[in-house]
């Protein structure tokens, strides 16, 4: 399945049923009058997150999305049915944008949640809700209101605990397919993550949380080099990162400031976030030179680097655990802050 993150659609609730104007007249009844029905209102448009979608593939090859129109009303005071609502499906985790791109309708976050993005038309009055003393015989009746219509864009950032930031050949995706059952393209070259991967960690039968891998960013991937910072979405809501930095390489100290200067010109909180810093495939360095790349990253980023390798797994549940221990404390801070948001059940506006 093709992995797509963002799309633009146009969206179209239906219109009401136009109201009826009509006679009532049948044999051997002496006082006829109108009888006119209602026409139907037009179908709402709704968008739905729902659980087992990852991506917004279904909407690359169809754009347009309308809802039905109200049936007309019809004479014996028979009202129009009303039209089907379209009902539209996305991943956990889907932002609704303006055709501006950048004001937010609403962040579908957790599976079942509904949104109403366009309202139907309501359906016209017929003849016979005209009548009264004066005017007997209405000869006119309402035409259904028409429908909402836009365009939008659909924006998708995945749900995620933990995300594995890092330049390309970090070693990030032989990590994910170390510690998940993800199965991640693997090679030695630069780039082979295209699209954003996803895992769950299992520590324990009640511990675990998901693990997000993003394509690895290059210095200047704010200005859109390389990637880009597109793929960046995905680890907003994660609770901590996991920055690897691959210990093979030359320049230890420049690949962390690289990632931290890039996740800095994102913005988004993602510099303030929680970090877990890694310096991977040590397996493939003997003892001296380890100690000599982890104080020489030590010394760059202020802090002590876990020393890890996805290959060999060394030290790899020790970061998981601690990952875990930051994923708790965030998604504590969340419900806090959520129970903050709640009116308190004492509050009177009196």
């Amino acid at each position: 399945m093709k992995f797509l993150d963002q799309c633009k659609i146009f969206i179209r609730s239906g219109n009401g049923g136009g109201g009826a104007v009509s006679f009532r007249r049948e044999k051997y009844i002496e006082y006829g009058g109108p009888d006119g029905g209602d026409g139907g209102s037009g179908g709402d448009v709704w968008i739905e997150a729902v659980e087992g979608l990852n991506t917004l593939i279904d909407y690359r090859y169809q754009q347009h999305f309308k809802a039905e129109t109200g049936v007309h009303g019809m004479g014996r005071n028979r009202h129009g049915a009303a039209g089907a609502d379209m009902v539209l499906k996305v991943p956990v985790g889907t932002q609704v944008l303006e055709e501006d791109k950048e004001t937010l309708i609403v962040d579908l976050d957790h599976a079942g949640m509904r949104y109403l993005l366009a309202k139907g038309g309501n359906g016209g009055w017929g003849n016979d809700r005209f009548k009264g003393p004066i005017n007997q015989a209405p000869k006119h009746a309402n035409p259904g209101q028409p429908g909402e219509e836009k365009w939008i864009w659909l924006r998708l950032k995945l749900i995620a605990d933990a995300g594995l930031v890092g330049l390309p050949n970090a070693g990030k995706s032989t990590f994910l397919a170390a510690v998940s059952a993800a199965k991640p393209k693997i090679a030695d070259y630069p780039f082979t993550t295209l699209v954003p991967n996803l895992g769950i960690v299992d520590l324990t039968s009640e511990e675990r949380f998901v693990i997000a891998d993003i394509p690895g960013l290059i210095e200047g991937a704010s200005e859109g080099a390389g990637l880009g910072t597109r793929f960046l979405g995905h680890v907003e809501r994660a609770g901590v990162l996991i920055h690897l930095v691959d210990a093979t390489q030359d320049d230890i100290a420049g690949a962390y400031r690289t990632i931290r200067g890039e996740l800095e010109a994102y913005g988004e909180g993602l510099a303030d976030r929680a970090e877990i810093l890694a310096l991977n495939k040590v397996d493939a360095l003997d003892e001296e030179l380890r100690q000599w790349k982890s104080d020489e990253l030590e010394a760059a980023a202020g802090r002590k680097p876990r020393l890890i390798s996805g290959v060999s797994g060394e030290g790899v549940q020790d970061l998981l655990r601690a990952a875990y221990v930051e994923i708790r404390r965030h998604r504590g801070e969340e419900a806090a802050a959520e129970a903050d948001d709640e009116p308190s059940a004492d509050w009177s506006p009196l």
